[in-house]
């Protein structure tokens, strides 16, 4: 996209978040305006504190894609310089020798046949 193209689309952006918060602190004034009235109730006054951050939600919008991008950006330009560099060969593994087993115990060996034994009956 050529540049001035950019600059415009920002512009509109910031235009947006702008009159997104002025709308959104008028529709705060209003509600404090109900509130301090005698019809008032204290949800009136929750929406005083709501609309504010109604208003300030494009704005943060903008902030967080903004952030995401570039986050995205350098995660390409490092997976790219990743993929020009040698890769490191590990060292072998050292082989182990198998450990031997214990032997079985008189008590072991007797369930283990027991189980062979219910085994081959199901079969």
């Amino acid at each position: 996209m050529p540049a001035s193209s950019v600059a415009l689309r920002r512009l509109g952006i910031v235009g947006v978040c702008l009159v997104s918060l002025a709308l959104c602190c008028g529709l705060a004034w209003w509600q404090w305006e109900r509130f301090s009235s005698a019809s008032g109730t204290f949800q009136n006054l929750g929406y005083v504190l709501q609309w504010p951050l109604f208003g300030l939600f494009p704005a943060f919008m903008f902030w967080r894609i903004r952030k995401l991008r570039r986050r995205a950006a350098e995660a390409d330009a490092q997976e790219t310089v990743a993929e020009t560099a040698v890769p490191e060969v590990p060292a072998p593994r050292q082989r182990r020798a198998p450990v031997p087993r214990p032997p079985e115990d008189d008590e072991l060996a007797a369930y283990n046949q027991y189980l062979r034994e219910l085994n081959a009956r199901d079969k």
